[in-house]
């Protein structure tokens, strides 16, 4: 399927359904929805088969759930989200009977760049607020997932026309081209560094661009945060995946006197939810070769600086006699800000423990790094939990948890700087897929020569600007 052929295609069947109705729109959320439970075991299987053992109730519950709930949330209240908004009309139109209003219009083709760790949920997600807006959708799979890609490309003429939705598969010269047509939006999810090729790339078509990238989402232990809690919580945010997640916790802000304790606790806690690792079918591994060795290298490198590396591994297990990609989880300590780890996102089962001194150092430390993704704050001192809320900027926040405000669909979902452009999930995706048309209705008086707005110029027209700008009336 040629893609510049299916834009036109998808492109001139928008225009000529126009305006495109809620019921057409519900119609396709629920052949999206569909298209994914009806073949939830068959997508749990690629996923596994792409990543070499993915946790099949994981999978169901981030990538199959993780996707029919969006869709259900948009189908739920995307008749509320499309009704016009009135606006107010300044002075003298206002008082003669003019209105304005804002319209929600689909912008046409909405093309999306599905990442690997989540290419289920990260596909369907953004589809649910590009149908609810009433557009068509174009979606280039990871080459990194070839299974879950070739599993769509089968499945979607199933459930959809082209015209409607449909999916390219191949590897970074298919994603160049894809990200050079010219959508009227174009979502991209993925790394910081794609995402400056991709935003490139959709510069000469002047397309708008989300991108919903990365980076160092650090969390801070705040004054008085419960330690079992907090290791119970990011250990199972950190291991989910086995990490490969853009809100995975990067890196612990401990203060120096906690510092064994949160680490005695993220071990007790990992070792509770995996006693062991190699068979078990909860825990995922990671997505391919190049990715195991790169975590491999940041951990020696880590070594190599100065960094003591803790390896959990409660059933003692030989991981390098396995040919499984399957990684522990490594905490590691005395990090300095030469190690790669420190410098790059991990995306892996890798914690690095920074300590702090004082609510303001540890601030400082997350505002010296590029803005994260997410922010993460454990703690019940309200007065240092708002500082930190009011002195660091970041995509989304979650307090006294990691990762869950991904999942509040009524919550926008993005980054800032470097780790994002742009929203959506729920109101806020259906607005970033739709064109907020300005509507201005002039009243039937003939309001420019009642305000003296048209030329001969004079009194009429000073004592209009006077009022406006709040002066006394100028003398002609």
């Amino acid at each position: 399927m040629d893609m510049t052929a299916t834009l036109a295609a998808q492109r001139a069947a928008f225009t000529a359904e126009l305006p495109v109705s809620l019921d057409t729109r519900r119609d396709r959320l629920k052949r999206a929805r569909a298209l994914v439970a009806d073949n939830a075991a068959r997508f749990c299987d690629a996923l596994s088969e792409d990543f070499g053992h993915r946790s099949r109730e994981q999978s169901m519950l981030t990538d199959i759930a993780g996707s029919t709930g969006p869709i259900d949330h948009a189908l739920k209240h995307m008749a509320g989200w499309a009704k016009r908004e009135k606006r107010s009309v300044q002075f003298p139109l206002g008082l003669l009977g003019a209105r304005a209003w804002v319209e929600y219009q689909p912008k046409g083709v909405v093309g999306v760049i599905a990442p690997w760790n989540f290419p289920i949920n990260l596909v369907m997600g953004p589809v649910a607020g590009a149908f609810a807006a009433g557009n068509r959708v174009m979606v280039k799979t990871s080459e990194f997932t070839p299974v879950v890609a070739a599993l769509f490309e089968e499945l979607a003429p199933k459930y959809f026309a082209a015209e409607e939705l449909a999916f390219f598969g191949g590897g970074p010269d298919v994603g160049k081209a894809f990200a050079e047509l010219p959508f009227d939006h174009l979502l991209f999810t993925g790394a910081t560094g794609i995402g400056r090729h991709i935003l490139h790339a959709a510069a000469d078509n002047l397309t708008p661009v989300t991108l919903e990238l990365g980076g160092k989402s650090p969390v801070i232990l705040g004054a008085g945060a419960d330690l079992k809690q907090a290791g119970e919580r990011i250990a199972m945010g950190k291991m989910l995946n086995a990490g490969q997640i853009c809100l995975a916790p990067d890196y612990v802000l401990a203060p120096a006197a906690q510092e064994a304790a949160i680490v005695d606790s993220l071990k007790t806690a990992a070792t509770a939810m995996y006693p062991s690792l190699l068979a078990n079918p909860d825990y995922t591994a990671v997505i391919n070769d190049r990715h195991h060795q790169r975590l491999t290298d940041w951990i020696e490198d880590a070594r190599a600086k100065g960094a003591t590396v803790e390896v959990v591994n409660p059933a003692g297990e030989d991981f390098g006699a396995s040919n499984s990609r399957k990684m522990p989880l490594h905490i590691v300590r005395d990090v300095t800000d030469d190690m790669t780890l420190m410098q790059e996102e991990i995306f892996g089962p890798v914690l690095p423990i920074v300590r702090y001194d004082g609510i303001d150092d540890a601030i400082g430390q997350v505002n010296r790094r590029d803005r994260p993704l997410g922010l993460y704050y454990f703690g019940p001192d309200g007065d240092e939990r708002r500082r930190v809320l009011d002195r660091t900027i970041s995509g989304g926040v979650t307090l006294d948890d990691v990762v869950f405000h991904v999942s509040m669909e009524d919550l926008p979902f993005g980054g800032v700087g470097p780790s994002g452009m742009g929203s959506y999930h729920g109101r806020d995706g259906f607005r970033t897929f739709s064109h907020a048309r300005a509507v201005f209705r002039q009243a039937k008086l003939d309001v420019a020569k009642l305000a003296g707005l048209k030329p001969p110029y004079g009194d009429k027209l000073r004592r209009t600007v006077a009022k406006q700008i709040g002066i006394r009336e100028p003398s002609a």
